[in-house]
């Protein structure tokens, strides 16, 4: 089998399920796993699948879903993870939270946090903590991405800029075994590195199939990051590169993954 019929072959299995893995499909072929690489390689190249940690993702499976969708993609392991974020997150403090569905799910968890002080670039965050006990609502200025209710661009920017929160959390759309925090949109990454920039102690919540995705846009390095909270043990690599930066790493039944003792 040339490296012709090995790609098409590649993309074919694409049309049947969202990955591939490298060393699968060296097995299958009967080649090396670099041989795999570049076929590979040379595939995204051309736009027709996009690479990952391992092995590569359709491009369908790759690009940002709408938000609708994603809001019911492993709710039960979002709401998981919130409520370990509401748990590490004490009443009487204050709290950014970026655009996602797993900070809307942090928000739900905390609406029985009394005396929180929130700010938010995600208008449905906002519209479902109205009747909560929070002592006040901060919605960014800028302008509206309609898709999914997000305030982005350098206007929010300038305006995160002017507070100083005791916590920041924010999603991402992946991430890199080696602990680069990625996403989509340079105007939504932009705000998530403000509101990290301008927080006590910053939290990532991220459910694991974040690893099997790739984005093109990085937001910060995991020693940008205080906790990680996943709903799955992490790829050996970046509970390594965890330990290195004194970044604790939560799974979402409580439980430490990965703990530095400057955080015990």
């Amino acid at each position: 089998m040339d490296a012709s019929d090995r790609q098409n072959e590649i993309l074919s299995l694409l049309t049947a399920q969202d990955r591939v893995e490298v060393e699968d499909l060296a097995r299958r072929f009967g080649v090396s796993l670099q041989t795999v690489r570049t076929d590979l390689r040379d595939l995204s190249a051309r736009g027709q699948l996009s690479r990952v940690h391992g092995g590569a993702v359709r491009i369908a499976s790759a690009a940002n879903r709408g938000y609708g969708e994603r809001r019911s993609l492993n709710a039960a392991g979002k709401r998981a993870m919130a409520v370990l974020a509401a748990d590490v997150i004490p009443e009487n403090c204050s709290i950014a939270l970026n655009i996602g569905t797993s900070t809307e799910q942090v928000a739900r968890a905390l609406s029985g946090h009394a005396g929180l002080t929130l700010l938010s670039n995600n208008i449905n965050i906002i519209n479902m903590m109205m009747d909560k006990e929070t002592r006040d609502l901060i919605l960014v200025g800028g302008s509206i991405r309609q898709s999914d209710g997000a305030i982005v661009g350098e206007e929010a920017v300038a305006f995160i800029n002017r507070y100083k929160v005791d916590y920041a959390v924010i999603g991402a759309s992946a991430l890199d075994a080696d602990g680069a925090i990625l996403d989509h949109d340079a105007r939504e990454v932009s705000v998530a590195r403000a509101i990290l920039q301008n927080a006590r102690t910053r939290i990532l919540i991220c459910d694991g199939s974040k690893f099997d995705r790739s984005a093109p846009v990085r937001i910060c390095a995991l020693a940008e990051l205080d906790i990680v909270i996943t709903d799955r043990p992490v790829p050996p690599e970046f509970a390594e590169a965890a330990a290195a930066s004194g970044t604790r790493i939560l799974i979402a039944d409580g439980n430490p993954e990965t703990e530095s003792s400057e955080n015990d």
